[in-house]
């Protein structure tokens, strides 16, 4: 039997590998003290942070996935600990599993990464602690050029997690009312190439680092679409964006940023387009009062360990686009695994 061609739906295979944040950030949590501290006190972030001396950005990122996960739960501001967590995760607790959970927890490489990003609010590779790959170095995206050789193994790399969420998000009837849109940071180019594939009469430009552009045009050679799309090698922070196009989409971009430079991403591409114009953010997003759901609280402690980001919620977007100048911010889910489209106009 032959290979299946994919679907737009592979959050299955998602949560076979987000799965393997659940053990070390449970034994990082118990290690620093937090399952003891919100078993006495019901604590704010930043109380908590300072109790245990850690980083408050941080330690948010890690409170969502334990809040996903039952252990800790939110009511008007203030963390708590679980029932669950408190029979036994309670290091003074008959009950207490810690000893054998950080025994069994074979996955010392992430473990050591949360830990230190824990305490540091920094990549470890930052703070001198990380093994020196991809996950815990400075992504080659951050200084602005790389290898040919290194951008066709981030194309590889994106593609391989990209094509499910690029048929929802290509999906979507809004691109049918586009003339014209700028992929900025496309990596492979999985998305234009699909939102091409779905609407006709789009012309789709793949704007990343000129590296990764030579690699996106394989993949458009690939798919015979080169009528309809093409590329930009721009340099998105230091190179004028190019003009004419009524749309601008980024997918899993803003993540992987802090949020004064998603600001400054979304003032970027305002100036670029046209009244009317509109900007598409292909996220998995965090709910607003930031307590999960588990996937993308999975996911943004990947960006806690590798990037300068985190998952952003709705909220936050509408707040980082509505500075910019965007209105009209809203999201829809898109069928695609987790992924949800977040989209603002230009007025």
């Amino acid at each position: 039997m032959s290979a299946l061609p994919p679907t737009n739906d592979d959050s299955a295979i998602w949560d076979i590998w987000l799965a393997q944040f659940r053990l070390p950030v449970v034994n990082v949590n118990a290690e620093v003290g937090t399952f003891k501290a919100l078993s006495e006190a019901a604590l704010t972030t930043d109380q908590l942070a300072a109790q245990l001396g850690v980083n408050a950005r941080a330690l948010a990122m890690n409170l969502a996935a334990l809040c996903s996960m039952g252990l800790v739960e939110k009511r008007l501001g203030l963390w708590r600990a679980t029932h669950l967590a408190r029979t036994w995760l309670h290091p003074d607790g008959e009950g207490y599993w810690g000893y054998f959970t950080k025994q069994i927890d074979f996955n010392t490489t992430l473990r050591g990464r949360l830990l230190a990003s824990l305490r540091t609010g920094k990549r470890a590779g930052d703070v001198g602690e990380g093994s020196g790959d991809i996950a815990s170095r400075p992504a080659e995206w951050e200084r602005g050029s790389m290898s040919q050789e290194a951008a066709e193994g981030i194309a590889k790399f994106m593609h391989a997690h990209s094509q499910a969420p690029a048929l929802g998000a290509a999906a979507q009837s809004v691109f049918g009312e586009l003339a014209s849109l700028m992929d900025v940071g496309c990596g492979s180019g999985v998305y234009g190439i699909e939102i091409a594939r779905a609407h006709a009469g789009l012309k789709v430009v793949l704007m990343d680092l000129k590296e990764m552009a030579t690699e996106a045009q394989k993949f458009i050679e690939r798919a015979g679409i080169g009528k309809q799309v093409s590329t930009a090698g721009v340099n998105m922070f230091t190179e004028a964006w190019p003009h004419g196009h009524d749309g601008h989409f980024f997918s899993n971009v803003f993540h992987d940023w802090s949020d004064a430079t998603c600001r400054l991403l979304a003032k970027s591409s305002f100036d670029a387009l046209p009244s009317g114009g509109r900007i598409f953010l292909n996220e998995i997003l965090m709910d607003d009062d930031y307590t999960g759901p588990f996937p993308a609280a999975a996911f943004s402690l990947l960006m806690l360990v590798g990037t300068l980001g985190k998952q952003y919620s709705l909220a936050e977007f509408r707040d980082i686009l509505g500075s910019a100048g965007f209105v009209d911010v809203e999201a829809v889910r898109t069928g695609g695994g987790y992924y949800s489209l977040v989209s603002g106009r230009k007025p």
